[in-house]
């Protein structure tokens, strides 16, 4: 319901004469105001239309004119126009002195009734003056995926005289009080100039050809959603928002509607709304596949879109299965080192790299770098991106060297080229944090850590899906400082927002849950603990599936609370069930496999049960050794455990070679200073000074 202020009729004659060029009769003046029902809106535009220049109007010749069009206006009140349908309290007066104006406008000046009506397909508030230079176009069918020129504004004369052209349309409007300027560069017009305007086409215009022409105009403008045209994309997305679901019913608008879609969805995306991006690039591809091909250019971007989409969501299958598809598509149809081929190699490498398959996403990742270097030059965005992924690969790799130097390089010239506080910066300067976090570095790492993650709250906002994550990294270099209380303070408060922002069974939130759990797990609070990873558990069961490795993640630390409470019994029947489906799910010698084996060997070590710990200690370090090479943290980590297991068996000498070798590659490795070196040698003199079993003999050393 539209509420319609009224003014008292002193008030309302007040205003008239203020409005009026030239004083009038008091008695033709209080005519005026009472047919116009004393409505400022309506007193407004009386009085502008008068006022207007070329021939003379009087308030008796414009009453006249009033109650011609009176016979009209309940054509713009009918109830049979869905939602354009009858306004309750919209007051006849302010129809028909709308109308008597709109009809004047059109006959005098057409170019600024175009203009009104394109104007009234956004909202009423902030209309952006950047998308209103193309009302006047004869045509407005142009498809702009498969027109070349259909974004091409002309001559410099023509871009002149559009430009005077809409300033004298806009300057007849706001003569009219039909518009006003909010600020620079936006107009607004009031929500009954809106509604007659649209009723008024959707009678007696053509609405297919606003509609259309604001849909070509929204895939125009509407920015890709990069970090930059962010401010850009809040603006027009109140204007777009309503035109998202409406699919057009003309075949030569849908090409703008799709781009339009994919572009709101990659902001979606870019701000952490995942499910509302996945509906509305879902829409563009199966849009642009129908009505461009499967592998046209553009059907590629959403499909590519889609796939980025699923991973954002841990759906990592769908991810992959669309990623293959869009890599061989883009080498065939755009070549090998076309920049969207290189942009789609990477994304099928960073899927590669959540499920642990690393040989395949470093092959990826070189070939995308080099060629990145080559073709787009070795500071390029884009090329930043593809030594950040490598980067990644490495660290997980356990080549903490070779990824720092990497990382460092991406840091330095994110910085120079695209700011200090770019989203890609941020992301590298984690990036870097993480891998120092990971050499035991927590000073370094929680200074990035920190300063990330205060950026990207005042960048980002707080509960923005990176800040929770720069939350959750920052919580983790607490963690592995033993800061418990720190820890679990940014812990509870990520968990909440998570919930909150994300839902409470979104991946990123389970993994804020099981941090949390770990956190009390470290405290002794096992109650606390395994609650929550039993609430992960049952939770990423049902959302993701019984053998997603995120669900046996979640199975292994509810297996780890148990072991930790010596409750060795449901803790293995666990770690079996994790380990037998790691191997079926991840195969024999993925990272995560070979982690289950390590826990249910340390399990049967902490039973006694020396020979089945042995066996599968012996498996786990050679596999290691072959998998990530000898040198690896994950591997050093399966020599200390075999050495406690041998230890623990009474072969004295072996464990103590075993451990001075693994105390030695630490030290290469991981420095001296590192927590895992310290530990190590701890050990190892502790069994040099004794040969007793020592104190933390039984202790998990596992990854």
């Amino acid at each position: 319901m539209l509420q319609i202020p009224v003014m008292e009729e002193e008030q309302a004659l007040e205003l008239l004469q203020q409005r009026l060029d030239n004083k009038t009769e008091e008695a033709a003046a209080k005519d005026l105001v009472r047919t116009l029902d004393c409505i400022p809106l309506a007193v407004n535009q009386a009085a502008a239309y008068i006022n207007r220049p070329g021939p003379r109007v009087t308030i008796e010749s414009y009453l006249d004119e009033f109650h011609r069009d009176e016979k009209r206006k309940d054509s713009l009140l009918r109830s049979d126009k869905g939602d354009l349908g009858r306004q309750d309290g919209v007051s006849n007066s302010v129809v028909v002195t709308w109308q008597v104006t709109f009809e004047q406008i059109r006959r005098e000046q057409p170019r600024a009734a175009n203009l009104l009506s394109l104007m009234s397909q956004f909202q009423a508030q902030n209309i952006p003056e950047m998308m209103l230079h193309s009302y006047n176009d004869d045509d407005t069918t142009q498809d702009k995926e498969n027109d070349a020129d259909a974004i091409d504004i002309g001559s410099e004369g023509d871009y002149e005289s559009r430009r005077i052209d809409f300033e004298n349309d806009i300057d007849v409007l706001r003569g009219y009080s039909l518009v006003n300027i909010s600020i620079m560069g936006l107009f607004e017009m009031h929500s009954l100039v809106q509604f007659c305007t649209r009723s008024w086409i959707s009678e007696f215009g053509d609405p297919a050809r606003w509609s259309r022409l604001f849909m070509n105009l929204a895939a125009d403008h509407f920015p890709s959603g990069a970090f930059e045209t962010w401010a850009i994309c809040q603006n027009l997305l109140p204007h777009i928002e309503p035109w998202l679901g409406r699919k057009p019913r003309e075949e030569t608008t849908v090409a703008n509607w799709a781009e339009m879609l994919t572009n709101v969805s990659w902001y979606m995306l870019m701000v952490g709304e995942y499910s509302r991006a996945e509906m509305l690039v879902d829409a563009a591809v199966q849009a642009r596949r129908r009505i461009l091909g499967l592998d046209h250019p553009s059907t590629l971007t959403s499909m590519g879109n889609l796939a980025s989409t699923y991973r954002n969501q841990g759906r990592w299958e769908e991810a992959e299965k669309l990623e293959v598809e869009v890599m061989e598509m883009s080498k065939e149809k755009l070549g090998p080192d076309h920049p969207y081929t290189l942009t789609s190699m990477g994304n099928l490498a960073l899927t590669f790299w959540n499920q642990g398959r690393w040989e395949e996403a470093e092959k990826l990742d070189v070939e995308v770098m080099e060629m990145s270097k080559e073709k787009l030059g070795p500071d390029h965005p884009d090329t930043l991106t593809s030594m950040a992924n490598l980067a990644s690969t490495y660290r997980n790799q356990g080549r903490w060297e070779e990824a720092e130097k990497l990382e460092v390089e991406v840091m330095e010239m994110s910085k120079e080229k695209l700011g200090p506080d770019h989203p890609d910066t941020l992301t590298s300067m984690a990036n870097l944090a993480s891998t120092y976090r990971n050499q035991g570095r927590w000073e370094e790492a929680e200074k990035l850590g920190v300063e990330v993650m205060e950026t990207r709250k005042e960048k980002l906002g707080p509960d923005h899906p990176d800040t929770l994550t720069s939350m959750a990294n920052l919580a983790s270099t607490f963690w592995n400082q033993g800061r418990w209380e720190e820890a679990e303070k940014l812990g509870v408060e990520v968990m909440e927002m998570s919930k909150e922002k994300l839902g409470p069974d979104h991946p990123d939130t389970l993994t804020s849950m099981a941090n949390l759990a770990s956190t009390y797990r470290n405290q002794g609070r096992w109650e606390e603990a395994e609650k929550l990873d039993v609430e992960v558990m049952e939770m990423s069961k049902e959302k993701l599936g019984p053998d997603h490795p995120d669900t046996l993640t979640s199975m292994a630390n509810l297996a780890s609370t148990f072991w930790n409470q010596g409750r060795w019994e449901e803790a293995e029947k666990l770690e079996v069930e994790v380990m037998e489906m790691s191997k079926e799910k991840l195969g024999p010698d993925h990272p995560d496999t070979l982690t289950s084996m390590a826990n249910l060997a340390s399990t049967y070590r902490n039973q006694g049960r020396w020979e089945e710990a042995e066996k599968l200690g012996v498996e786990v370090m050679e596999t290691r050794k072959e998998k990530l090479g000898p040198d690896h943290p994950d591997t050093l980590t399966s020599m200390a455990n075999l050495a406690l297991t041998w230890r623990s068996q009474g072969r004295l000498e072996d464990s103590l070679i075993l451990m001075q070798d693994c105390v030695c590659m630490r030290q290469k490795k991981l420095g001296h200073t590192h927590p895992y070196t310290q530990s190590s040698v701890a050990t190892l003199q502790s069994w040099q000074a004794s040969h007793l079993a020592p104190d933390d003999a039984s202790a998990k050393v596992v990854s």
